[in-house]
């Protein structure tokens, strides 16, 4: 059974002081946030991981970057390395978000070779994937995840010939007009594309591979909805950007998913 996820993206929020608070803050729940069935994390800005890590583990909540460069190090100006995220405690990284393929020309080429450092990295890759509300109006949803999916999924294919590929990543599916608008998708159109994800995940990298792969949800999650993401049989959590800033938010995140299992 694959296990749930709540994986929080600060984005650019919160400085080193604040990030500490609420580190601090989330003391008080420390028995709330230790399901055995649920996986709590918080990506949060890379000012703010050194120190972070160490008190996140005492309430039993796991570390995440938010981007991540391919080279394992150079010329490379305001960039970071996997080397540097582990030094600093990350287990996993943010890959692929749309505001970093929209206003950061990220490229799905560089997503895909962004994946496979961070699984030689022993870092669990959480690769964003969704289409703008132009491309939905068009009908073209499928076609534009199989796209950007399907360029990562043929370097782990490698990866696995290799038998460097041991199926730890993860799959966020945000629709990119549902992000940070207030409007969400609904839970059945939410799980067809994440059918459509497991599935291209299979035929790829085999029938273990679909079946371990998390993929998630992102789009305006908050405490009151996530349940009906979650009870879809092909969604295994939430990536969650504003309702995850707030401690109870993300206390009550993490207890309505727990509260499913």
């Amino acid at each position: 059974m694959r296990k749930k996820l709540v994986a929080g993206n600060w984005k650019m929020y919160k400085t080193l002081h604040e990030a500490d608070a609420f580190a601090q803050e989330l003391v008080e729940y420390r028995d709330m946030l230790s399901p055995s069935s649920v996986d709590a994390l918080i990506c949060a800005p890379f000012t703010a991981l050194c120190g972070l890590g160490e008190k996140l583990k005492q309430v039993h909540v796991k570390l995440g970057a938010q981007h991540m460069h391919e080279a394992e190090q150079g010329a490379w100006t305001g960039e970071i390395s996997a080397a540097m995220l582990q030094d600093l405690g990350c287990e996993y990284v943010i890959l692929g978000h749309s505001e970093r393929r929209q206003f950061f020309a990220e490229s799905d080429e560089a997503v895909a070779k962004k994946t496979c450092v961070a699984l030689d990295a022993s870092m669990v890759p959480i690769v964003c994937v969704g289409e703008s509300l132009s491309e939905r109006e068009a009908g073209a949803t499928q076609t534009v995840v199989s796209r950007q999916l399907g360029i990562v999924l043929e370097m782990l294919q490698l990866q696995k010939a290799k038998g460097a590929l041991d199926g730890a990543f993860v799959i966020a599916y945000e629709p990119v007009w549902a992000i940070g608008s207030g409007k969400s998708s609904s839970a059945q159109d939410a799980q067809d594309v994440a059918t459509l994800i497991r599935s291209l995940v299979t035929a790829t990298l085999g029938q273990r591979a679909g079946e371990q792969v998390r993929i998630v949800y992102g789009g305006s999650v908050k405490p009151d909805n996530i349940q009906t993401y979650v009870q879809q049989p092909d969604i295994d959590g939430a990536l969650i950007g504003g309702a995850s800033l707030q401690v109870a938010s993300f206390v009550a995140l993490v207890e309505q998913v727990a509260a499913l299992s």
